[in-house]
C-alpha cells in the first residue's frame, strides 16, 4: 500500500520528456524548460497522457483543457526562447473548480500551464467534500473506497497520483489540508488576508496541493511575491532555529522562542535551499544544512486542542512524525506553560457561514456567541505564539471515511479553528494509519509565517522523506 517511485532517467540527460516527466517536481521541470533540456509541450502532453489514463479510475477532474493547455505550452516555450526566466516554467497544474482561472493568474504568469479543472463538491452535498468528476465521484488514490477529502478532493487525488505536481485550492474549514492529509500530499493554507479572496464570511484562504515542499514553496513564492534570492544562504539572519533537539529527548524546555533575527514576523522570503527536493529519489544534499544551525524553533504538540476527541490511532501517527521532526532537528518540542485548550470553534464558524450571517466586513455588530469564541481562541492563540514558534497537531482527527460518510463526525474540527483565527497552517504526511490510508500532521505558525512553515516542513521532508506517492493507477 505504500509504493515509492522507482528511479527514473535523470531528466537533465534524458534525450526527451521519457518516462521521467511523471516523476519530476514542478520545481525540477521549471528548471528543465528554463535550460531547453525540456520544452513545455512535451512535459504538458505527457501530463495529459496520464490524465487521459488514470482519470477514469479517479474522477479528479471535471474537465481536461487539452487543445488549450498544448496552446499554452507552446506559448510558453516561446517566452523562455525570448530570454524570459519563468519560476515555473512548463509546469502543468490542476486547479480547483471551473472558476479556478479566476485567479492562477500569477501561476500563469509565472509559466505554469492549466491543463484541467479538479473536481469539487456537487450541489447539495455541504458535508460530503470528495468531488465528482468527469466520471463520477472522486476516489483516494490509496483506497479507491474511501474519499480524498475535501473540498479540493480532486486537486489533491490528481497530485497524490502523479498526474500534476501542483493544483490549487482553496481552504475555508480545512479544504486544503485535510485532502492533503487523506492523500498524502503537502496542503498549503495561507494566513487568511495574506492574498485575494472573494470570501464574504473572510473563512476561506488560497492554497495548494503539491507532492513536495519545494514545489509548494515555489507556489508560495510566487502568489505571495515573496521570491527568493538564490545567492542567499537558506536561512542566513532568519528565523534563527534550526538545529539538533535539546537534551532529554525530543522535549526541551519550555523556554520562550528564540530571538527571530532580522526577518521578524517570518513574513519574509522563502529561500530554494531547504526546499529543494526531487521524487525520483532523496533530495539531492545541498551546500547548507538546516541541521547543522545551534538553534531549533520551539513547538508545542496538541492531540486534540484542548476540545476534540481524535481517533487514537491518528493521533499515534502523528505524535510519531512529530517526534521524528524533532530527533531530526527541525523543531524542538516544549511544553507550555500554560495548556492549550481552544474553544471549540464550531458553533462561530457555522454562524459565520449561515446565509444570514453580515459580511465579515460589514459594520454591524458581530454575533456575541461568534465573538466570545473568536476573541477567546485568539488571545489563547497569541499568548501560545510569544513562547513557541509551531503549534503541532494531527491534521484531521479521523482516518478517510467512505463516501457515504461523515456521519456525525466533523473532520474539520483540528483544522478550521484556524480559518476562524486565520493563522497560516501546512499539513504534511506523518505515516500511514492500520487501513493503510495517509495521515497528516498540521504545522500551525503565527500570523505572516507561511516562510516558516514551509522552511521546517522541507527540513522535515529532507531528514524524514522524501515520502511515498499513490504509485501507478
Amino acid at each position: 500500500m505504500t509504493p515509492t517511485p522507482g528511479p527514473d532517467p535523470d531528466p537533465v540527460s534524458a534525450p526527451g520528456p521519457g518516462p521521467a516527466a511523471a516523476a519530476l517536481s514542478a520545481v525540477e521541470i521549471a528548471s528543465a524548460v528554463r535550460s531547453r533540456t525540456l520544452h513545455a509541450v512535451d512535459v504538458v502532453a505527457k501530463a495529459l497522457e496520464r490524465i487521459e489514463r488514470a482519470d477514469p479510475a479517479l474522477s479528479a477532474f471535471i474537465e481536461v483543457w487539452s487543445e488549450d493547455a498544448l496552446r499554452r505550452a507552446g506559448e510558453v516555450d516561446a517566452r523562455v526562447m525570448a530570454g524570459e526566466r519563468l519560476p515555473l516554467a512548463g509546469v502543468p497544474i490542476g486547479v480547483k473548480g471551473r472558476r479556478g482561472l479566476r485567479t492562477a493568474g500569477p501561476l500563469l504568469a509565472a509559466g505554469c500551464v492549466p491543463v484541467g479543472a479538479t473536481s469539487v463538491p456537487g450541489p447539495g452535498t455541504p458535508w460530503q467534500t470528495w468531488g465528482l468528476g468527469r466520471y463520477g465521484r472522486t476516489v483516494n488514490p490509496w483506497r479507491h473506497d474511501r474519499t480524498p477529502g475535501g473540498s479540493s478532493a480532486g486537486s489533491a487525488a490528481a497530485v497524490a497520483a502523479g498526474l500534476v505536481p501542483l493544483a490549487t485550492g482553496s481552504d475555508g474549514a480545512g479544504s486544503v489540508r485535510i485532502p492533503a492529509a487523506w492523500c498524502g500530499v503537502v496542503g498549503l493554507k495561507a494566513g487568511n488576508g495574506r492574498l485575494p479572496s472573494t470570501d464574504r464570511t473572510g473563512l476561506m484562504a488560497p492554497g495548494v496541493l503539491a507532492r513536495c515542499v519545494a514545489d509548494a514553496a515555489a507556489y508560495w513564492g510566487v502568489v505571495s511575491g515573496e521570491e527568493a534570492d538564490a545567492d542567499r544562504p537558506p536561512g542566513s539572519g532568519g528565523y534563527g532555529s534550526l538545529a539538533g533537539p535539546a537534551g532529554g529527548g525530543p522535549y526541551g524546555s519550555s523556554a520562550g522562542p528564540p530571538d527571530p533575527g532580522p526577518y521578524g514576523s517570518l513574513a519574509g522570503p522563502p529561500v530554494p535551499g531547504p526546499y529543494e527536493c526531487s521524487l525520483a529519489g532523496p533530495p539531492d544534499p545541498t551546500p547548507y544544512d538546516w541541521a547543522d544551525r545551534p538553534d531549533v524553533p520551539t513547538a508545542v504538540w496538541s492531540p486534540d486542542l484542548g476540545f476534540d476527541a481524535p481517533d487514537p490511532d491518528v493521533v499515534a501517527v502523528a505524535h510519531a512524525a512529530a517526534v521524528r521532526l524533532a530527533e531530526a532537528g527541525a523543531v524542538r518540542l516544549v511544553r507550555p506553560r500554560t495548556p492549550l485548550r481552544l474553544e471549540d470553534p464550531a458553533p462561530a464558524w457555522l454562524a459565520l457561514r449561515s446565509p444570514d450571517a453580515a459580511p465579515a466586513s460589514a459594520s454591524a455588530p458581530a454575533d456575541p456567541g461568534i465573538h466570545r469564541i473568536r476573541a477567546a481562541n485568539d488571545d489563547r492563540l497569541a499568548d501560545l505564539f510569544t513562547e513557541t514558534r509551531l503549534l503541532l497537531t494531527p491534521t484531521a482527527p479521523t482516518p478517510p471515511h467512505g463516501h457515504a460518510g461523515p456521519d456525525d463526525r466533523y473532520s474539520t474540527s483540528l483544522t478550521w479553528a484556524f480559518n476562524l483565527s486565520g493563522h497560516p497552517a501546512i499539513s504534511i504526511p506523518a505515516g500511514f494509519g492500520p487501513d493503510g490510508c495517509p495521515v497528516g500532521l498540521q504545522l500551525v505558525a503565527a500570523h505572516g509565517a507561511e516562510s516558516l512553515l514551509l522552511a521546517v516542513a522541507g527540513v522535515a521532508e529532507r531528514h524524514i522523506g522524501p515520502w511515498p506517492t499513490a504509485g501507478d493507477i
